[in-house]
């Protein structure tokens, strides 16, 4: 019996330092573009890693920072989320993104040119070739002059058209930063450069539009401007 148990004992040493050794192996060996795997979306090809990313083939998947390729990714994908994992077995790269689904058409301005795409309800640009054709169909609200630092005030302008009886169609920055939409009824409503007010802006609009509506308001309105929200100042077409 203790001979047998040595024995067990032995083959189970050898049995886990072949398994470490392979595993070390494996881990030093080389990933190439076609060791990559991605799942998610059909979107996006083992190539559209390679160009969106640092990485260079082929590399060491020990090597493989996998925190910082994931940003990389999500960034210069316009991806909401993804993963990326070290994989032995299967050996390579498991890749699995989570796109972005557009609620409006997006223009932006870089470099003195004009890039077309979509945002998303967090007001994030999405590339046009990052959208699967899918989920922009029926979109109606666009907007001109995306740049970052206008993600949230988007955001709330998104969140008040689903909560409230509104029906904005365009929303434009002006090179300078000075923010208008354009609502179906309400026209042409001026809101400025600060950012803080938009939440109680959004308010007025809501309360200005059902107003109107309870007083079958005859007047065609040319424009609203609420720059200063205590103070709205509404303009009628006069012809």
């Amino acid at each position: 019996m203790k001979y047998e148990k040595k024995i067990n004992n032995r083959s189970f040493l050898l049995l886990l330092l072949f398994s470490t050794s392979l595993i070390s192996l494996k881990t030093l060996k080389k990933v190439n573009i076609k060791d990559v795997r991605i799942s998610g979306s059909e979107l996006f090809s083992q190539n559209d890693i390679l160009k969106n990313s640092s990485l260079k083939f082929p590399i060491r998947l020990i090597l493989i920072n996998t925190y910082f390729l994931e940003k990389e990714l999500k960034e210069n994908l316009s991806l909401k989320n993804i993963s990326v994992n070290r994989e032995l077995f299967p050996f390579g790269l498991k890749v699995k993104v989570n796109t972005r689904t557009p609620i409006a058409y997006g223009e932006r301005i870089l470099n003195e040119e004009k890039i077309f795409g979509f945002i998303d309800k967090d007001g994030i640009f999405i590339k046009k070739q990052n959208v699967e054709e899918k989920k922009f169909n029926g979109l109606t609200i666009e907007v001109f002059g995306w740049k970052e630092k206008f993600k949230k005030l988007l955001s709330e302008i998104f969140i008040a058209q689903e909560n409230y009886d509104l029906d904005i169609f365009k929303i434009s920055f002006s090179p300078n930063g000075f923010l208008t939409v354009e609502e179906k009824d309400l026209q042409t409503i001026l809101l400025g450069f600060n950012p803080n007010l938009i939440k109680y802006q959004l308010q007025i609009i809501n309360n200005l539009k059902n107003e109107f509506k309870k007083n079958n308001f005859s007047e065609k309105i040319d424009n609203i401007d609420l720059t200063d929200p205590n103070k709205p100042k509404i303009k009628v077409f006069k012809p």
